[in-house]
């Protein structure tokens, strides 16, 4: 989940600071405020970001995977290049495991299931993306639903990238008829001002220690 809006836009950064989940001599977990670059961007004024942030604290951290701009939670950040290339070879193997909390517009006709949708640019409207089957590149999603509002018809649900494309489960979940709460790019605009803030968050990541070589599991609940 790459922050490949950031070309396009000034994206303001938040005052909200990052969280330590865990820290240990060679890795963190931080959790990232939502409105914040994992990275720097390519504009002069996208500069203030999570990795310059943390660095102030440990200038020997590294990003090993990202998370948008408007998409809070957990973020992996080795101190050390050894670390650095283990957790990078488990995100390439898909071992792994993370799920994110959204809130949707409407709700889902199963309780949970599988989105097998190909995603691809869409060349038309950068930075956004769309379910493309012939020139997209492969994506999976899982989801539950974990509570439905009726009186504001809003679902809860959980969802699981077995995939990492870029902005996959905020498409993944329009293309179910599904929008979710302030997304600026994606929601139709009376779904996109229901919140100041994308209602999406990595809650829960779990991988190998590279030292230990232990699993070890960390859960972020979200504020929304």
């Amino acid at each position: 989940m790459t922050d490949n809006i950031t070309e396009l836009a000034i994206l303001p950064a938040t005052s909200e600071p990052f969280r330590i989940v865990y820290q240990d001599d060679v890795l963190l977990v931080v959790n990232k405020p939502a409105k914040l670059l994992t990275v720097p961007g390519r504009h002069p004024q996208n500069q203030d970001c999570l990795i310059r942030r943390v660095q102030r604290e440990f200038p020997f951290a590294e990003v090993v995977h990202r998370l948008d701009y408007d998409t809070s939670g957990l973020v992996i950040l080795p101190l050390t290049k050894r670390v650095l290339s283990d957790i990078s070879k488990q995100f390439q193997a898909r071992s792994v495991q993370k799920h994110y909390i959204a809130l949707v517009q409407g709700k889902l006709a199963k309780a949970r299931g599988e989105i097998d949708l190909a995603l691809a640019a869409d060349a038309d409207n950068r930075p956004l993306y769309k379910v493309c089957a012939s020139t997209g590149k492969p994506a999976l999603t899982r989801y539950q639903l974990l509570s439905y509002d009726v009186s504001k018809n809003q679902s809860r649900v959980k969802l699981e990238p077995v995939t990492g494309r870029s902005h996959q489960l905020r498409v993944h979940m329009l293309a179910l008829g599904h929008a979710m709460l302030g997304d600026t790019l994606y929601a139709p605009p009376d779904v996109a001002a229901k919140s100041s803030r994308l209602l999406l968050h990595a809650e829960h990541i779990s991988f190998v220690h590279p030292l230990s070589r232990q699993v070890i599991t960390f859960n972020a609940p979200a504020s929304f």
